[in-house]
């Protein structure tokens, strides 16, 4: 990485995989803009007690006034951002013939428009600096029978689609924008809805035996921040121990 320190925004950063993200660009020199619907303190705390900085913005990231705000406090607080990771995101389990239109579009704000809008808002500094990240975050159960989440499979394909479009348009511009893929990861939230059957029996299907934690998650992340990603975009990514084998 340059000697200039580079600032990274990364949403949902209040807990969970987000925090984790937050925690590993700190420690990899970056200055952290961690952003969810809450100040992310416990975060920012975190960041700054392993002698890394962060600045925490509360933010709703499905609303595109408070984008644009948000940005720009980013802007004026931490630096203009370099790296944008997109990971808020909401994984309702609902029956097709219980899902509502704004069930739908409730789902698709979250999990696709967030990522639209942070990007339209955070390239015209990465394309002013001729450089720039961008980590989308979809999931692995695209690929797989899952019933009852139509709208969480329609709004996570529609990540893949937009990772691939956006590395076309930005990619004159030395932006990267790729996609993560990770599978069933242990964390406070998962943990409380998720049977420990379902832990168990996704274990059994991975190559790899053991239940994923976000520490599996950031290696990639660091990397695709990085100078060393700097020919790879447009690509989607899985982590989640051999499940799914593209």
């Amino acid at each position: 990485m340059s000697t200039t320190r580079r600032v990274a925004v990364v949403t949902g950063a209040g807990a969970g995989i987000g925090r984790a993200y937050a925690e590993r660009l700190a420690a990899d020199g970056f200055v952290v803009a961690a952003v969810d619907l809450a100040a992310p303190t416990e975060t920012t705390d975190a960041v700054a007690a392993a002698g890394g900085t962060a600045h925490g913005f509360a933010a709703d990231v499905t609303d595109p006034e408070a984008v644009d705000a948000c940005v720009a406090e980013i802007s004026e607080t931490a630096g203009t951002p370099a790296v944008l990771v997109n990971n808020v995101g909401t994984y309702p389990v609902t029956k097709w013939d219980e899902l509502t239109l704004d069930e739908f579009r409730r789902v698709l704000a979250i999990n696709l428009e967030s990522a639209f809008l942070m990007c339209k808002a955070c390239t015209p500094a990465m394309t002013a600096a001729s450089w720039g990240r961008i980590i989308n975050v979809t999931s692995r159960t695209f690929w797989l029978p899952v019933p009852d989440m139509a709208a969480y499979l329609a709004s996570k394909g529609a990540v893949i689609g937009l990772t691939r479009a956006l590395a076309t348009e930005l990619g004159g511009h030395n932006i990267t924008v790729n996609a993560i893929a990770p599978g069933l990861t242990r964390t406070a939230t998962m943990a409380s809805t998720t049977a420990d059957a379902v832990f168990e029996m996704t274990r059994n299907m991975q190559a790899i035996k053991r239940t994923q934690e976000p520490s599996d998650l950031v290696g990639l992340v660091s990397f695709l921040a990085g100078d060393d990603s700097a020919f790879m975009t447009g690509q989607t990514l899985m982590v989640d121990g051999g499940q799914i084998r593209l």
